[in-house]
């Protein structure tokens, strides 16, 4: 009973129009919108990403508006963009998406920004090969917040990814375990025009095309800026 009614309440999802084939304009808003959404938290001054994780960072992925709805079970969906650090800068960026669910008294709905930053060897291009799960495949941790502060605790051994939520303002770590991150091959193939290999757009074989460029420039910015301080 309980997971039939899950599965009717992530149909019901799934049919909303977030599923519906992209065009070139809606993946380029996508762009755009992580864009928006990184410069906010970064410039949050105190209330952000702790700079020895910047330092540490080997990918980061950026998904504008999760949604999160809940009526006793919880689904939540949402689409973004990675880029991963390379020998000469920040690669292209390729298109994912996150989905999972839940089950506790729940009830309403929520749009909220996500990040996700891996901070190991591993990174997302080599997690992306197959879709993984959070908490299961991949390691995760709520990522701590606080420029100036140092990133406690045991994250450097422990997490592949550290995850932060942004929502009405509110910018803080969070658990997904049990969502599952994939790649969007058919978007991905949408924006570059072809099939394009994930790990050879991640290791930054592919050039940057040129709607992609004020992202990746703003995530090297915060991302090397950190290494350099």
């Amino acid at each position: 009973m309980k997971k039939g009614f899950l599965a009717v309440c992530l149909c019901t999802l799934l049919s909303t129009p977030v599923f519906a084939a992209s065009s070139r304009d809606d993946l380029q808003a996508r762009i755009d919108s992580a864009k928006v959404v990184l410069d906010q938290i970064m410039a949050a001054q105190d209330r952000t990403i702790p700079l020895d994780i910047l330092h540490s960072a080997t990918c980061v992925a950026v998904v504008p508006g999760l949604v999160k709805g809940a009526f006793v079970f919880g689904a939540q969906y949402g689409q973004g963009v990675v880029t991963c650090r390379t020998g000469h800068g920040w690669s292209a960026p390729v298109f994912i998406r996150m989905a999972g669910g839940s089950f506790g008294f729940q009830i309403g709905g929520q749009s909220t920004d996500l990040i996700l930053v891996a901070v190991n060897d591993r990174g997302l291009q080599d997690l992306l090969k197959n879709k993984f799960k959070i908490g299961g495949d991949a390691s995760a941790a709520a990522g701590p917040v606080g420029r100036a502060g140092e990133a406690s605790t045991d994250w450097k051994m422990n997490a592949e990814l550290l995850s932060y939520s942004r929502n009405k303002g509110l910018f803080a770590g969070i658990d997904l375990d049990g969502t599952s991150v994939s790649q969007n091959r058919d978007d991905t193939q949408i924006y570059y025009g072809a099939p394009e290999d994930f790990q050879n757009v991640l290791r930054g074989n592919v050039s940057v095309p040129p709607g992609a460029v004020d992202f990746v420039r703003d995530v090297a910015h915060d991302f090397v800026q950190a290494k350099n301080r």
